[in-house]
């Protein structure tokens, strides 16, 4: 009922909420019907914006580490030697030479010329082989080799001639082995010094890997201490590595590192699997079974890496024969002996 001459009101505001009512009954409707279909009421992300996981998500490492992710980029080019692009992909185990150029003092690699080693490797090889399972040869060539003294450029380290390194190539291409550089960098970064072997990591037969025990701190010297790497640095060498493979159109190239103490990897679960790289964490304690197998078992990380194993001819007790390394859990799928 108006009073004192003025219009009433109630009509209009009274269709204007009836209005807003059925605005919210229709959104709830077809919220229920997205319900009710298994899909979730959340904003659609923009296209090209990355959908990134929270900070707090933790990547879960493949079941089977041998099992390449797949790659991006161009295929690869170029083969290993039995024609295939996988380090691992053939079920292959791998058996491997350990040590330096012209000199047996570092391991039994550099104890003869490069194909009357190549011969001995064989012969060491044939124990681990199983049917289904074929053998690649490796020559883990030390090319940068740490020294207790500084040097020229104060790193701690110095590398062994480039004739030496194209020597090994050479006889890798000619035996069908791959090659792989290992690396005791002193007090220089690990990118740093992979750089330098840019031109024979080039080679689709030829892989890195990094020694921690030899990388120095700003106030360590080598052989006086036990050396350190962090996983940051680790991804690093990582990167550049399998970015040079990407580019190249490389097959998949060998990646270890070797360690026998958990101190020696820092954060060692946040290195990351690279496409393009067969990745292996190598473990490298010596002594009887029994301490090798506590040493192996306190450092191995087998959802994350292939797994490597060592044995030595001189400093090993009672050293393991291929049924004994067979019958390690975790499996091992590389071997080598220095």
């Amino acid at each position: 009922m108006s009073t004192g001459g003025e219009p009433d009101q109630r009509g209009p505001i009274l269709f204007l909420v009836l209005l807003i009512l059925a605005g919210f009954l229709l959104i709830a409707w077809g919220l229920g019907r997205d319900d009710a279909n298994g899909k979730t009421a959340s904003p659609v992300e923009p296209p090209g914006v990355e959908q990134r996981a929270p900070a707090s998500v933790v990547e879960t490492p493949a079941a089977d580490p041998a099992t390449p992710v797949e790659p991006t980029g161009p295929t690869p080019t170029t083969t290993l030697p039995d024609g295939g692009t996988r380090v691992f992909g053939g079920h292959h185990f791998l058996v491997a030479y350990y040590g330096t150029a012209q000199t047996g003092s570092m391991g039994v690699l550099g104890e003869t010329d490069p194909d009357t080693m190549d011969a001995r490797l064989h012969r060491a090889a044939a124990p681990f082989r199983r049917p289904g399972q074929p053998i690649r040869h490796v020559y883990e060539l030390i090319v940068t080799v740490a020294d207790a003294s500084a040097g020229p450029d104060g790193d701690y380290s110095h590398d062994i001639p480039r004739e030496e390194v194209e020597r090994y190539v050479r006889a890798a291409h000619r035996n069908h082995a791959l090659l792989l550089l290992d690396i005791q960098p002193g007090r220089s970064p690990f990118p740093d010094v992979a750089k330098r072997w840019e031109w024979a990591l080039r080679d689709p037969w030829v892989g890195l890997a990094l020694d921690p025990e030899w990388r120095m701190g700003p106030h360590q010297v080598p052989a006086h201490t036990v050396g350190q790497v962090s996983a940051r640095e680790v991804n690093r060498t990582s990167w550049w590595l399998a970015r040079l493979t990407r580019s190249e159109g490389l097959p998949e190239k060998l990646f270890v590192l070797h360690q026998f103490r958990t101190a020696m990897v820092g954060h060692i679960e946040q290195v990351k699997r690279r496409p393009g790289l067969a990745m292996v964490q190598h473990v490298d304690g010596f002594g009887t079974p029994r301490q090798k197998l506590a040493t192996y078992h306190a450092v191995a990380r087998p959802r994350q890496f292939t797994m490597g194993f060592k044995l030595f001819y001189d400093e090993d007790v009672h050293r393991m024969g291929a049924p004994q390394v067979r019958a390690v859990r975790p499996t091992v799928r590389f071997v080598s002996f220095q």
